[in-house]
């Protein structure tokens, strides 16, 4: 998997909302049937925060929606959603950009949806506020919603429905009820609802859409057509077309049933069977591409002249729907898309991986990288997408998208293929333990391990993306792991460092590896020199976590050294970059934090020590044997400021999870002792109450989801635990909390700032 132009148009992602059409509403084209009476009875209900126009496919879900906003004026918000938003991050990232194009939200927000490792429930208050400093209401519509199935995209959707302030509105169209409280909010009155009855068309609708088509029929030939489809109107839509298309004696001999296979024996008989040739292998072939422009399609046909094509399908009106003014992207409709590649499947099976793989080289060779994964996936050209993953995913996780990098490696994991890519092993391995997943790291890591030394294996698929010694790669997992104990990481890190190219994205955690191993093998003098050469390297290369990580670090040989305050200016400088990059959520950011609270407590300030004890916390449940080092370290430090803050139960509560981790990892240096010496301490301190400080680690993966809409039952689905333990566990948090109630705990939740950044 050597370097080439596929890595080099790849870098470096920082994700911006790129597909334009998306934050646009179609536009408006001659032939369509204006539905006046239900435009109107949404713009009665302007007061409801949910409206939720839900119906199968063709019933013109997206043009009543056009057709309402362009009614309801500029203060509308448009999401065109697809399947790559599965990504909580790309979601909302798209939704504060279509909200911002009504009126400037706070840059921040988008700041904060590029930080590494962000958490939905940070970003949604914050999107929330911001609609709520707006002047005026604004309504947010989200188009084809059932493409979600993430359930944090859906919990986010949820949370911004509820949470917006009076006279906004969320309204969605899906093929099918959102997993959203819509019981809840029917019941309140707080929901309109337009079904399938309400979207068919009437005798007039159907009269005026056959017209617009350049169709002409009698009243009873309306009414029986109206009555055989149902009033569905994709399907007097392809009526119409297939009269038009030479087939005058055509009986519209179907009611809408669900059933695929009945439409696309329809479509087959009624409409392509009536085209030229030509024609309908043009629509057939082009159907695999989401969307379309003509020197895309000229390369997938592997032809010229398509450009022309596409203008002639727009003005004769065949589903085709134009995705910019200047008519150079089209798409065809959702329904006719579908029905077209069911066809060709069934004529050219064979045909089907050429045509997406073709449409991969074009995006990769037009600077579309994460499109031309999509197609060379479904292509099943895994070459391809382990070059591009491999040069994607690091920065993709670093833009804060990690659904987006673990959809990509997940693939390969599908595919049963993890072990013939060892750099996208390696990938999957560190992705894993940053999100905090260990048990996924340790397999994705042995993986790696055992594909790096697989016979046979050729060159291409042993090589990273970018110029680096695949060994260098593995050197810097086995460090971050550290399986084998500070002797081997210190080991692993100049290997490492002497195989990572100088463009590597991981030579500056390569180097903090290195500090560290000599910080936890008592050679200070050294770990501070390295650590200083890592923030250099670091900030050279934007790498602000391990910049933070690599200051919290030379904060620690400070306090070590009794040096406190250059131990206050490094813990400053840390939490400063936290605070400013917005890496809150990202797991190297509770080192930062636990420093910065001895320090507060060393210099006499309690308050400021508690909010970054409370800011550490809330990245517990992070803190595993993936990253050993780290998460014993942070846990040691955030006990002895508990101890300092006299609370025993905190210091247990930390101590309990550091011993978990060194259970499993017991070679980690100094680390044990230190761990010992502060469970002696303990031995001698009061018991105390237990109060938030001491949450367990489950307890703390809990608070987020309290604050949400979810039942203890829904919380336990996202958890993959039983009511039964959420709501033990709940019970449990409301005690620490001093609290009767789950409202009362979120509450004494956010005033002590477990909840939220």
């Amino acid at each position: 998997m050597k370097s080439s132009p596929a890595f080099e148009q790849c870098r470096p992602p920082v994700y911006a909302c790129r597909v334009e059409s998306k934050l646009r509403s179609p536009l408006a084209r001659p032939g369509i049937v204006d539905r006046r009476t239900l435009v109107d009875r949404l713009l009665a209900s302007p007061s409801v925060p949910l409206i939720c126009v839900v119906a199968p496919p063709g019933y013109g879900k997206t043009t009543l929606l056009a057709q309402w906003s362009r009614r309801k004026g500029p203060r509308v918000a448009w999401v065109s959603v697809d399947g790559r938003d599965n990504d909580p991050v790309v979601l909302l990232t798209y939704v504060a950009t279509a909200l911002h194009r009504v009126e400037p939200v706070d840059p921040g927000l988008f700041d904060l949806l590029a930080a590494p490792g962000v958490s939905v429930t940070t970003v949604v208050p914050r999107l929330v506020a911001a609609v709520t400093t707006m002047t005026q209401p604004v309504a947010l519509v989200l188009d084809h919603v059932e493409a979600l199935q993430n359930p944090a995209c859906l919990d986010a959707v949820a949370e911004l429905a509820l949470g917006l302030p009076a006279g906004s509105q969320v309204v969605l169209a899906a093929r099918r009820v959102p997993a959203l409280p819509v019981a809840l909010l029917r019941a309140q009155g707080q929901l309109v609802e337009v079904g399938p009855t309400e979207l068919a068309m009437d005798e007039r609708e159907g009269q005026a859409l056959l017209e617009k088509a350049g169709v002409e029929l009698s009243g009873p030939e309306v009414a029986e057509l109206v009555g055989r489809t149902e009033g569905w109107p994709v399907g007097l839509y392809l009526a119409a077309l297939a009269r038009k298309a030479g087939n005058p004696h055509h009986q519209a001999g179907f009611a809408f049933t669900g059933d695929d296979r009945l439409m696309a024996d329809y479509l087959h008989a009624e409409l392509l069977a009536h085209l030229s040739p030509a024609l309908v292998e043009f629509l057939t072939r082009t159907s695999i591409l989401e969307r379309m422009c003509g020197p895309l399609c000229d390369a997938v046909l592997d032809t010229a002249g398509s450009g022309r094509i596409l203008t002639e399908l727009e003005d004769s009106n065949l589903l085709l729907v134009p995705l910019d003014r200047r008519r150079d992207w089209y798409r065809y409709h959702q329904l006719f898309r579908e029905l077209l590649l069911t066809e060709l499947k069934r004529r050219e099976p064979e045909l089907v991986g050429v045509l997406q793989a073709r449409a991969a080289a074009w995006h990769v060779a037009n600077r579309l990288p994460e499109a031309a994964i999509d197609y060379a996936q479904a292509a099943g050209d895994a070459d391809q997408v382990a070059e591009l993953v491999g040069a994607l995913a690091q920065p993709t996780y670093a833009a804060g998208r990690a659904d987006t990098a673990q959809r990509w490696l997940a693939w390969f994991d599908d595919q049963g293929l993890i072990e013939c890519y060892p750099p996208v092993a390696v990938l999957g391995a560190l992705v894993q333990a940053l999100v905090g997943r260990p048990v996924a790291a340790e397999r994705w890591a042995d993986a790696a391990e055992r594909s790096a030394t697989a016979p046979g294996a050729g060159a291409s698929a042993q090589a990273p993306p970018d110029g680096s010694t695949m060994a260098s790669y593995l050197a810097m997992l086995r460090g971050l792991l550290s399986r084998e104990g500070v002797d081997r990481l210190q080991a692993d890190a100049r290997v490492a460092l002497a195989g990572l190219s100088a463009a590597s994205p991981w030579r500056a955690t390569a180097l903090v590896l290195e500090g560290v191993a000599a910080l936890l093998n008592g050679q200070d003098e050294q770990a501070d020199a390295v650590l200083t050469d890592a923030v250099e390297v670091a900030m050279d290369a934007g790498a602000m976590p391990a910049t933070a990580t690599a200051l919290a670090e030379r904060c620690l040989l400070a306090m070590r050294r009794d040096d406190w305050p250059a131990a206050q200016a490094l813990a400053d400088q840390a939490v400063g970059i936290v605070a400013d990059r917005h890496l809150e959520d990202y797991i190297m950011s509770a080192l930062a934090h636990a420093v910065a609270a001895r320090t507060a407590i060393h210099r006499g300030a309690p308050l400021v020590a508690k909010e970054h004890l409370a800011r550490a916390a809330r990245l517990r449940p992070l803190l595993t044997y993936a990253i050993p080092v780290l998460a014993v370290q942070t846990l040691v430090e955030l006990g002895r400021a508990y101890v300092a803050m006299n609370d025993a139960a905190g210091a247990r509560a930390v101590l309990r999870q550091a011993r978990d981790v060194l259970r499993l990892r017991p070679g980690l240096g100094s680390l044990p002792a230190e761990a010992e010496e502060l469970r002696s301490s303990l031995d001698l301190a009061r018991q105390g109450s237990p109060g938030a400080s001491s949450l367990t680690t489950a307890e703390l993966r809990l608070l987020p989801l309290l604050a949400t809409h979810l039942t203890l039952a829904e919380i336990g689905q996202r958890l993959y635990v039983s009511k039964h333990t959420v709501k033990t566990q709940a019970i449990s948090i409301y005690r620490k909390l001093g609290a009767s109630s789950r409202s009362q705990a979120v509450q004494r939740l956010q005033e002590i700032g477990l909840l939220g950044a």
